[in-house]
């Protein structure tokens, strides 16, 4: 298992962390002072809020912990053992972004020996290097955002491919591509949505494609090559869309949750890895002998899968689990938490 934070009061300047052990996701987000962002290995990254001294300002900022031995993936600790006590993380190090502004995104390179850590603040693009015990994190490079008014960042995400040297960010109704190796930016979609955009996620399996979502009620779908026009777009939520998430290992299935309370699953088979399923190699001479369904069944469409509608309040995120590709969670502001499976259905169409 691994494990999840929850964040207690403390007496002290920055916040107290303790760990328990539960279902794992991908990234946990919690509307309170502080959320878990990014776990990679047995390290973390988290952001919390402070008062600035300078000028009194609440600041958002972002540090790195271990979590201790019993916690990491492998460990055999039950999470029904009512026995467990659980355990205070260690804090490495900060991600000292006060003199950019306020963190309002952190993510980890997707591969790699997790020691690269990319930050948002305000209008900047941070990129650090985590040292070898990661005690220290060094600012190896950074970049930031041009142009008239106060331009900041609301989300950003790493894209899996290109040896990973790709970063996809949004700002107001823009989505823009930067190349970490040299800081610079790459494709920019200057309205890519009537209002502001919420969340991105990348096709973990289909380079070039990227997902985004935002306050017009959209989601959609990009191919990075070229960012005229959007290749797909759903329009089936009432309100802001927060969270948009491929799934890991299908990525035809995409999850969204959005301000009217509803979770959807989508089929977007048709700019998937595979627009026409799995592609089986036919090797019988007499065609005969080929099942009359298998000559009669239309290839998948794309389309709402399903929806859920058990939050009561705006859902915030959505997540795919790390260990189960048909299993998924959301998280509304009420602070209720579900867990869904795909449909069996479904499951056994793409499986077969």
């Amino acid at each position: 298992m691994s494990s999840c934070t929850k964040w207690v009061k403390s007496g002290t300047s920055a916040p107290a962390l303790r760990t328990e052990a539960c279902w794992p996701p991908a990234t946990t987000r919690m509307e309170a002072n502080a959320h878990v962002i990014l776990v990679s290995g047995c390290t973390m990254v988290s952001t919390y809020t402070r008062d600035s001294a300078a000028d009194s300002r609440v600041l958002t900022c972002a540090a790195v912990w271990r979590m201790p031995e019993e916690s990491e993936p492998g460990s055999h600790e039950s999470p029904d053992d009512s026995s467990s006590t659980a355990h205070a993380l260690e804090l490495l190090c900060g991600l000292d972004s006060a003199a950019h502004g306020s963190t309002a995104c952190v993510v980890w390179e997707p591969t790699g020996d997790g020691k690269r850590v990319i930050s948002l603040a305000d209008n900047h693009i941070l990129l650090w290097d985590l040292q070898e015990s990661s005690s220290q994190a060094v600012l190896a490079s950074s970049a930031s955002l041009e142009g008239k008014g106060q331009l900041k960042f609301t989300s950003g995400r790493w894209s899996p491919h290109h040896n990973c040297t790709q970063v996809a960010t949004a700002n107001d109704t823009a989505v823009r591509g930067w190349d970490t190796r040299s800081m610079s930016q790459v494709y920019c979609v200057e309205n890519a949505h009537g209002q502001l955009v919420r969340d991105l996620d990348f096709n973990p399996n289909k380079q070039y494609y990227l997902a985004s979502c935002g306050d017009d009620c959209k989601v959609k779908f990009w191919d990075t090559r070229n960012v005229t026009e959007p290749v797909k777009t759903l329009e089936e939520h009432s309100h802001w869309v927060w969270n948009v998430r491929y799934n890991h290992s299908h990525d035809q299935l995409v999850l969204t949750g959005s301000s009217d309370s509803r979770v959807i699953l989508s089929n977007m088979v048709s700019i998937s890895s595979e627009p026409f399923g799995h592609l089986v190699d036919d090797d019988l001479s007499d065609q005969e002998e080929r099942r009359p369904e298998d000559k009669s069944q239309e290839p998948p469409q794309d389309g709402v899968i399903a929806t859920y509608e058990e939050h009561e309040d705006s859902v915030y995120a959505v997540e795919w689990s790390s260990a189960d590709p048909w299993l998924f969670a959301s998280l509304s502001y009420d602070g209720r938490l579900v867990i869904n499976r795909v449909p069996r259905a479904l499951k056994y169409h793409i499986l077969l």
